[in-house]
């Protein structure tokens, strides 16, 4: 087990990524064609579907009546397959890797739009989502392990 295994805050991967995104576009490393109000809607747009993405997961949860709280899988009550679970594993996380490439579109940079992201996604399946699957699969055992089967990690 790693130091960084379930002890960094997910949103604190986010905010790396998304200060690296930033920090590459303040650098002007790229010469990018992503600029102007195009950038701004198409970036909106990314940033906006990665919002309903990760409010999706957050609602299912609540629904179930478990816990969205990432520090605390012990908690976890039920094992959730339904809705944007039926797409993805991890929306939330998704969410936000998908709002950081909104960022990075934004900005106009289009390295940023990879990296920061790339890090974000990188950073969250290593340090969170894997150690989540192997706490999942021991509290949901053949149930967890058949949704594993059918819906993939990311996408």
């Amino acid at each position: 087990m790693s130091a960084f295994e379930l002890r960094v805050p997910p949103v604190l991967w986010w905010v790396v990524g998304v200060a690296v995104t930033f920090w590459i576009d303040l650098a002007n490393v790229d010469g990018s064609p992503l600029e102007g109000a195009s950038a701004d809607v198409a970036g909106t747009a990314v940033a906006l579907a990665g919002l309903a993405v990760g409010a999706a997961g957050v609602l299912a949860f609540r629904r179930a009546g478990t816990t969205v709280d990432p520090h605390h899988i012990e908690n976890a009550s039920a094992l959730v397959t339904g809705g944007i679970y039926r797409l993805t594993r991890n929306p939330m996380y998704l969410g936000l890797v998908l709002i950081s490439m909104g960022w990075g579109i934004r900005l106009g940079s289009a390295i940023g739009t990879i990296v920061g992201p790339a890090l974000i996604f990188a950073a969250l399946t290593r340090f969170q989502i894997m150690p989540e699957e192997r706490m999942m699969s021991e509290r949901f055992g053949d149930e967890y392990r058949a949704f594993q089967g059918r819906v993939r990690r990311w996408i």
